[in-house]
């Protein structure tokens, strides 16, 4: 994609706005609790501004925030700014980041657990467990030290006494896997609950992780199974 090929400003901005009103729509977050952030470029990331509601949101209240620290526009910028800045930093595949205080995914950071092996589909954040990270104080520099040591190898993480943060290639990603960890999250809550949670062993979670490589794309190979093509065949008496 060239450069007069990529979003505008005013898309990407009008995007991070999508973001955090699905936040709510998709029951992630309450209120202003939760924030979201989209890489502009290699310099700066759009993220949502501190303590607005989001249904008043108008494309000039997203302030662009540069990898240095430095932010322009009109609204001051969420205070868990600096985990967005990190991680982008840190992340040059992260396009999009989601932070969100999700009922049971919070519940279980508020125990200081994060989310173990119980079901296969935790590999879905890229490893065989969800770490949670220890508690600070938001919007400071620990927290997010401490955010990208939870996710390192991975791309979603719990905060200790705080919530999640979901990272994605773009938005669409980085939502769909805050939600795939709030579900996960639900159903570790009730497990726990019946007591008695088995987990699946490291052996069985690298396979796992292995073929999540691979999960959901089209040109993925499968020992026995045959593309035959798109005409269906005569349907038998």
């Amino acid at each position: 994609m060239t450069r007069s090929d990529s979003p505008s400003d005013t898309d990407l901005r009008g995007a991070v706005i999508g973001g955090c009103r699905a936040l709510t729509d998709l029951g992630l977050t309450y209120g202003t609790s939760g924030n979201v952030s989209i890489r502009r470029d290699s310099s700066g990331f759009f993220v949502s501004p501190t303590g607005m509601a989001y249904d008043s949101l108008q494309p000039d209240d997203v302030p662009l925030v540069m990898l240095d620290g430095r932010w322009f526009g009109r609204r001051r910028p969420s205070s868990e700014w600096r985990f967005h800045r990190d991680i982008m930093a840190a992340r040059a595949e992260a396009g999009a980041i989601v932070h969100a205080h999700s009922r049971h995914a919070t519940a279980l950071a508020c125990t200081g657990r994060g989310i173990p092996a119980f079901h296969y589909m935790v590999a879905v954040a890229g490893g065989a467990d969800i770490r949670c990270a220890p508690y600070h104080t938001f919007g400071t520099q620990e927290l997010s030290d401490a955010a990208l040591t939870a996710l390192e190898g991975r791309k979603a993480c719990l905060l200790a006494h705080h919530g999640i943060i979901a990272v994605g290639a773009d938005l669409a990603a980085a939502l769909k896997l805050a939600g795939e960890v709030e579900s996960l999250a639900a159903q570790y809550c009730a497990a726990l609950a019946l007591g008695n949670v088995g987990l699946l062993d490291e052996a069985e979670m690298r396979r796992v992780v292995e073929k999540f490589r691979t999960y959901g794309r089209q040109e993925a190979a499968d020992a026995g199974l045959r593309a035959a093509g798109e005409l269906l065949p005569p349907a038998q008496a």
